[in-house]
């Protein structure tokens, strides 16, 4: 029997990976996680239990080569998963040709160093939504962090920001953007709860030039674009334009381009642009982005679908970081 889904597509490009790192089985990846105290399938399955299998044996994959390198650090651990993420991508698929499973580990590592200090969803409404599961992850990077990693949220609208920060208990930060001086003022702050929902800030913005003044003020060192509610008027142009300002300035920010939309959102024929073209929002993420994922942010089988395994691109997050941090507390 089979140990997961599409094992016959999938297990020509693992076995490589295994052989590489001196393993002769997904079993033995296993056992070598477990004797350092770690059910790398029990934390995949406690971020999301509707997972597939495929998803647990791909992060036991990256687990077991972290620890093959010896490596300690969760930052280090988390770039390392994303190397049995991308063992488990199927040939030729959208997933095995964007590197997603590589630019998965990058992410989380990004969000485990010193030096991000503020991970930012450039968002639609689904990245509003997501910013839950971005406590979640903040909580879990910041066992192994010194400083706490600070979540925003940069979305197009101040009523819509106004209303989801309302909603889900954020701080609804209201600013004001002088297009003569380029100058970004914060009006009001709004908090709506106690907690860690009151530690989200949520800005809502008029357009693209104020986006990209928000990121500057918060200093946004990571972000995650949305691609479900204007990816063309507002999420992808924010971090592309951020992206060379940052460029220009010195300053290092990693994009990340994601949402079941990238790839179709805008398909290529409706562009006059042939149809084996990038879709238009595939197009604009492969421009800016250090990482872009592919699939649903929350549904497995859409991530599935694209030859990755079958876990929302959310939770993949949130499991990158949870195994990353478990595996450094097994080491200390």
């Amino acid at each position: 029997m089979a140990l997961f889904e599409s094992y016959d597509r999938r297990i020509g490009q693992i076995t490589p990976v295994l052989n590489k790192y001196d393993m002769q089985s997904l079993e033995e990846a296993r056992e070598i996680c477990l004797s350092r105290g770690v059910d790398v399938a029990e934390l995949v399955k406690s971020i999301q239990p509707i997972c597939f299998e495929n998803a647990c044996w791909a992060y036991t994959l990256g687990a077991a080569i972290a620890i093959r390198k010896g490596l300690t650090k969760a930052a280090d651990i988390a770039a390392t998963l994303g190397e049995g993420l991308q063992a488990f991508c199927i040939p030729g698929s959208v997933a095995d040709d964007r590197k997603v499973g590589i630019g998965h580990g990058n992410l989380a590592s990004m969000l485990l160093k010193e030096e991000t200090k503020c991970f930012a969803f450039l968002a639609g409404h689904e990245s509003f939504a997501a910013a839950e599961g971005a406590i979640g992850i903040a909580k879990s990077a910041n066992r192994v962090r010194e400083t706490p990693l600070r979540v925003i949220l940069n979305g197009l609208g101040k009523d819509a920001a106004r209303i989801i920060s309302r909603i889900n208990g954020f701080t609804y930060v209201q600013s004001s953007f002088d297009y003569a001086t380029g100058e970004l003022k914060v009006v009001a702050e709004t908090v709506y709860s106690d907690g860690d929902r009151r530690k989200v800030r949520c800005f809502g913005a008029d357009d693209v030039r104020e986006g990209v003044a928000i990121n500057h003020m918060e200093g946004v060192d990571v972000s995650i674009t949305g691609n479900s509610t204007n990816p063309t008027r507002f999420q992808h142009p924010v971090a592309g334009t951020y992206k060379k300002e940052c460029l220009l300035q010195g300053k290092n920010y990693f994009s990340v381009a994601s949402g079941g939309g990238t790839g179709r959102t805008l398909h290529p024929d409706n562009m006059g642009a042939g149809p084996a073209s990038y879709g238009m929002t595939d197009t604009m993420g492969r421009m800016h982005s250090d990482a872009q994922f592919a699939g649903s942010s929350s549904v497995p089988a859409h991530v599935e679908m694209m030859g990755l395994i079958g876990m929302g691109n959310n939770p993949m997050v949130g499991a990158s970081v949870a195994v990353a941090v478990a595996l450094e507390q097994a080491t200390a």
